[in-house]
């Protein structure tokens, strides 16, 4: 296989990214895009990439467990959750209109706010997406299990990790095809369950019209309490997680300045729209008492209503969400490791790509980490999904709350001339900023108040502590590279 590595050099100064070497890559990223990537993603593929990562198992999978908690009021929360993802959203779409490079929150945190956040902001992301992978790869045994419940989970895992693990070593525009193809099958599928959930609902062609009366009639539509409606937001934003994903295409996409914006501002309200619309199907048609975390409610659905053939239609479609979201993730890990490892945050040889354009080292590395999913499997196949959501949604947040900070320091830095030449901007800066913050910091107060996820802000403690020692590390080993003058 034919490689090459680019030429970059680590040094022991914790600003080695010198204003030259911005002014290189920002050069670069306008032109032909990083070293050795390819400028092959089109608008439609960012659009399906961003709603790939995004329309998973918290949708598919998820719902169930915090319908369990908020009722049919969830539907408030997923609006409350989506809102906040907009402005996040928003945010990383000014910088990505600024400065469109494939190492998105790591790259700006480096340039606007320092070493240390920068690296932290890189490492995290990709910890984050491992979390993320290892939950959709975990869940589409269970898929499988409909169809052939002999198949343990495990075998099902592990076949699907290798395919994916291919596919993203084929270059990138093959790569936006398939995860194109594979988001269409999920987005076509919802939009057909909304419309057909109408008929059932309105009673058209059927007569006998179901109606939505069990938003309300089993318990009232807020079950639970306002606290209820509240506590379904550790599942709710674990489902949001990957709408990001727009920001780490940002290295490879065809004009950039004009496909980023327009993804940002298209995906957020469609994927409300396929969520809350779907969601309120779901809740009409199935008493939200009535879910469980077995199978896919939109499975449940037509199994209870008699359909049997359109259930395992949708069988598949959730199987194709889950192994959709796993690819985009696999896409991401594999560029956030080639981004760090260009700017000396990563071995070297995590930056070295074929000759068509795809870091496969950072791929392949990134494959055989979620492969512990595999294995997590093999060993508690019913309790891996709800042990992988808390941390995942735990470094999600921290990943956001940078993307928050950062665009604050970044518009300190580009001053009120670079604001004004600014062809896409933040909406109720700096106010909104504040007020999502303080929004993801009650996330994780509520991620205290849950069995399932009362350590995980411990953990997101320890997982900080780690990345300094590794940052350390990174420091000492740049320092004795240039003492022996390697």
């Amino acid at each position: 296989m034919s490689t090459s590595t680019p030429d970059r050099s680590t040094t022991a100064d914790t600003s080695v990214t010198s204003a030259n070497t911005h002014a290189l890559g920002h050069a670069l990223s306008q032109q032909d895009g990083e070293p050795g990537l390819r400028r092959n993603l089109k608008n439609r593929h960012i659009q399906m990439i961003a709603l790939g990562g995004a329309i998973g198992t918290g949708l598919f999978y998820g719902a169930a467990g915090s319908a369990k908690l908020a009722g049919p009021a969830v539907l408030l929360t997923y609006a409350i959750g989506g809102l906040a993802i907009f402005l996040i959203m928003r945010a990383l779409g000014e910088m990505s209109w600024h400065t469109p490079v494939s190492g998105a929150f790591s790259h700006y945190a480096t340039e606007n706010w320092g070493r240390f956040p920068g690296f932290f902001s890189g490492w995290n992301y990709w910890f984050n997406y491992i979390f993320v992978s290892m939950a959709e790869l975990s869940v589409v045994g269970l898929y499988v299990n409909y169809w052939y419940p002999q198949v343990h989970p495990g075998v099902t895992a592990a076949a699907f990790l290798v395919v994916i693990t291919l596919i993203n070593l084929i270059n990138v525009k093959a790569y936006g095809e398939f995860e194109f193809w594979f988001a269409i099958i999920k987005v076509v599928a919802i939009i057909a369950m909304i419309i057909l959930g109408a008929f059932l609902i309105f009673g058209v062609g059927r007569g006998d019209a179901t109606g939505i009366s069990n938003l309300w009639s089993h318990g009232g539509f807020m079950p639970n309490g306002v606290w209820g409606m509240l506590s379904a937001l550790v599942v709710v934003m674990f489902a949001f997680g990957g709408v990001e994903l727009i920001g780490i295409t940002a290295g490879e996409a065809d004009e950039p300045r004009t496909t980023i914006p327009k993804a940002i501002n298209q995906v957020v309200y469609r994927i409300l729209i396929f969520y809350i619309g779907a969601l309120f199907v779901i809740f009409a048609l199935v008493p939200w008492d009535q879910l469980d975390n077995k199978t896919s409610p939109f499975v449940l659905i037509f199994d209870k209503l008699g359909i049997p053939a359109a259930a395992g239609i949708l069988n598949v479609v959730v199987l194709t969400a889950a192994v959709s979201a796993y690819n985009s993730g696999l896409y991401s890990n594999g560029r956030m490791l080639y981004s760090l490892a260009l700017r000396g945050d990563a071995p070297r040889f995590l930056a070295t790509v074929n000759k068509s354009g795809s870091p496969y080292v950072g791929v392949l590395v990134s494959s055989l980490v979620t492969a512990l999913a595999v294995v997590l499997v093999f060993v508690m196949p019913d309790k891996v999904f709800s042990i992988l959501v808390p941390v995942a949604l735990m470094a999600g947040i921290f990943n956001w709350a940078m993307i928050l900070i950062t665009q604050i320091k970044f518009r300190r830095r580009i001053g009120p001339d670079g604001v004004a030449a600014l062809g896409f901007r933040m909406p109720f800066f700096p106010v909104a900023n504040y007020i999502v913050l303080a929004f993801l910091a009650f996330v994780v107060f509520v991620m205290t108040t849950q069995e399932s996820s009362r350590l995980t802000p411990l953990y997101g403690l320890i997982w900080i502590g780690i990345v300094a020692i590794g940052y350390a590390v990174r420091n000492a080993t740049a320092k004795n590279a240039v003492t022996s003058g390697v």
